[in-house]
């Protein structure tokens, strides 16, 4: 589990592509003075597993499910990325709770100046923007950020100008591919209302398909 507070920034120094997959070789600084093979590490928002250490980064697998939901496939020697170890038992919770498990992708629409800080627009899918309520918590490329607004296609963002210089956001450009991962609790609470789509719900016996999650009846039935 993470929190979706970058520690720094890394850089891509090797691609090797597999059939349906890849290995990472990742430069990195500050999170080497604590990882072992076998840790967690999100890179851009992605939960990726440490697979070996180098004099001055790290390896790890990219499968084939992350190339398909993720920024991952396009990314190249050279690119930036956003790094964060996974949250320690103690430590401080400065974000939110964030899985590295990306939901989909986005593209950076708009940037606006609002005094200090910086507004992005960024476009997705319905089924993304439905899991994102205004005032709430959305993991970008693996940073925490708070949520000003939202529609059907697309939703705005904050930032600070710290974390604008601290991570990849400050080198994005309009058009660019955003990871996104959606508030995991939000997730586990569309899945048990049974609001989410089509999601679930092949896997329903027969008796309970007529149900579909909370309605006013249930709730009648319930006594309110």
């Amino acid at each position: 589990m993470f929190t979706g507070i970058v520690e720094e920034m890394g850089t891509i120094r090797q691609v090797v592509r597999r059939p349906e997959s890849c290995v990472l070789h990742i430069e990195a600084g500050k999170i080497l003075d604590d990882i072992h093979i076998g840790d967690s590490i999100a890179v851009n928002g992605v939960c990726l597993t440490v697979t070996g250490i180098l004099s001055r980064g790290f390896c790890a697998d990219v499968m084939h499910e992350t190339l398909l939901r993720s920024s991952m496939a396009g990314i190249r020697a050279g690119s930036r990325v956003n790094l964060e170890r996974a949250l320690a038992v103690g430590g401080r919770f400065g974000g939110h709770i964030v899985s590295g498990h990306i939901d989909g992708t986005g593209r950076l629409a708009a940037v606006e100046h609002d005094g200090i800080a910086v507004l992005l627009t960024i476009r997705a899918a319905p089924e993304l923007t439905r899991g994102i309520v205004e005032k709430g918590s959305v993991a970008l490329d693996g940073i925490s950020l708070t949520v000003v607004s939202v529609s059907e296609e697309a939703f705005r963002v904050s930032v600070i100008p710290h974390t604008f210089a601290a991570t990849t956001l400050g080198q994005k450009h309009i058009g660019d591919t955003i990871n996104i991962e959606n508030d995991v609790i939000g997730k586990y609470v569309e899945k048990l209302l049974g609001t989410g789509g089509n999601a679930g719900k092949a896997a329903a016996p027969p008796e309970h398909k007529a149900q579909t999650g909370l309605t006013e009846a249930f709730l009648t039935r319930c006594g309110f």
